[in-house]
């Protein structure tokens, strides 16, 4: 009788059908959780090509092998605007009048985009108007928001069909 169990190796790729894009993320432990994250779902991480964030995932980064991460130049708005004319659908997570509680939040059919905002002020409003859908994680405690890393972990495993 085995007295352990060994883990399993698989390998897979970049969907390129699910990106997380947390592009206004100020604390470097949330970039490498997502990225792990994106890794154990198949999904991308799509972040800013600046200093800050080159620095928090290198910092972060606990995988030390290949991920997909998509550098963004230029403005995150434009990025998020060529998002949609591309055609995928665009996510935002965010507590907001209208929103999807995550329960209810489907299988990603098509590329899927989403959005996190700032640990303490979520998605800029310049933003909010090119959303497609607006997903919120209920909270039943004191707290107003969980972590980015941990909310972007909970969406990406319910769009990739894994909770």
């Amino acid at each position: 009788m085995p007295t352990g169990r060994s883990r399993i190796d698989r390998l897979h790729g970049c969907w390129d059908h699910l990106i997380v894009a947390p592009l206004w993320v100020a604390y470097e432990a949330n970039l490498g959780t997502l990225l792990r994250t994106c890794d154990a779902v198949g999904a991308c991480l799509a972040i800013p090509d600046t200093p800050h964030y080159r620095r928090c995932l290198a910092r972060g980064n606990t995988l030390r092998a290949p991920a997909c991460v998509h550098w963004l130049d230029g403005s995150k708005e434009d990025w998020v605007a060529a998002q949609r004319s591309r055609g995928s659908l665009v996510i935002g997570v965010e507590q907001a009048e209208g929103s999807t509680p995550l329960v209810l939040l489907g299988t990603a059919d098509r590329r899927t985009v989403i959005l996190l905002g700032h640990e303490h002020l979520g998605l800029p409003l310049e933003v909010q108007p090119m959303l497609d859908q607006v997903v919120e994680i209920p909270m039943l405690g004191v707290g107003k928001s969980l972590n980015v890393a941990v909310a972007g972990s909970l969406v990406l495993y319910r769009l990739a069909g894994l909770a």
